[in-house]
């Protein structure tokens, strides 16, 4: 787009033509064919500099220039990616493409990764955004599944635009201009490999292998690990209220001391600690990721929790 507004003339072969409409319209029906199956389109000019603009080169240089071609590259999405966000649609993590490229390129690789539906989705390009004001964006945000020709400070208002609308953001990135938004989203995801030192310091998270499918691997064993948290806090006062209980009952009636101060240790050593312990590292359930999302100010006690700690604890 940029490319084909600085050219005046085109090559056919033979020598250098004035860049008619017609000409023009070819190009961006090229365009258009080589976009929509998902390849990233450069175009290629030229000018012939005389001795002097050769020696003292400026900004005013770029105009007038030859289009010569156009040259389609082929990125495809790495085949674990496919799975990787259909894993995401059944956990209720909505994925969203943010890219510099053509609308169809970024419409065509969406599709072929099942993220993108022309009858329930939204595609917003950066000069799209930039007519929208912030209370405007936040309306449509949550149709949105790509954004187009955007930049780096496109990002940032896609970020704040998620949070008013209240979801946890993630946020990769991976340039120096990146780090606003990678700072700004609740979970900023840097590039390990490719990620420049600054998007690294801004963010929560870097991935070592650049690999999106880690992202949501991370998300699997996250929710495991809270699980098991909350499975050890459940057998540990649920034991420990029977304990106290049974201590306390026995003094509110005036019997004697059920259990000595070394066989309370001793039982917190073998049947709390132990079994605790193994539920800590308990394997990650195969339906973790059908869930939805916690709400972010759940308590960790919540859905019945302290329920079943007391009515065991009493048992």
């Amino acid at each position: 787009d940029t490319i084909e507004k600085l050219c005046r003339y085109y090559y056919d072969g033979a020598g250098e033509r004035p860049l008619s409409p017609e000409v023009l319209a070819a190009i961006d029906q090229a365009n258009e064919e080589m976009t929509s199956q998902a390849l990233r389109v450069l175009a290629v000019a030229y000018r012939r500099l005389t001795k002097a603009e050769a020696e003292n080169p400026s900004e005013m240089l770029e105009d007038n220039l030859v289009f010569v071609g156009l040259i389609g590259m082929i990125d495809p999405p790495r085949e674990e990616a496919k799975a990787a966000i259909a894993l995401c649609r059944q956990a209720g993590i909505k994925t969203a493409m943010i890219t510099g490229d053509h609308p169809n390129t970024a419409i065509a690789i969406a599709s072929e990764l099942r993220m993108y539906d022309p009858k329930i989705h939204r595609v917003l390009t950066g000069a799209e955004m930039d007519s929208l004001s912030d209370e405007a964006l936040r309306k449509i945000v949550n149709d949105v599944t790509v954004y187009a020709r955007v930049s780096p400070a496109h990002k940032l208002r896609i970020v704040r635009a998620l949070k008013r609308r209240g979801h946890i953001v993630a946020m990769t990135g991976d340039g120096i201009n990146d780090a606003p938004a990678v700072k700004e989203a609740d979970i900023g995801v840097a590039m390990g490999i490719t990620g420049t030192d600054v998007t690294k310091e801004a963010s929560a998270m870097i991935l070592t292998d650049d690999n999106f499918a880690t992202i949501v691997a991370a998300v699997e064993e996250g929710r495991g690990i809270y699980d098991n948290i909350r499975k050890f806090i459940r057998y540990l006062m649920a034991c420990n209220i029977g304990e106290v209980l049974t201590m306390f009952l026995a003094a509110l009636l005036g019997l004697p001391l059920p259990l000595l101060p070394i066989q309370i240790l001793w039982v917190n050593l073998v049947t709390d600690g132990l079994p605790a312990m193994a539920l800590g590292v308990d394997p990650i359930d195969p339906d973790v990721m059908r869930r939805p999302p916690r709400p972010p100010g759940e308590s960790v006690f919540s859905r019945g929790l302290s329920r079943k700690i007391i009515s065991r604890g009493l048992q």
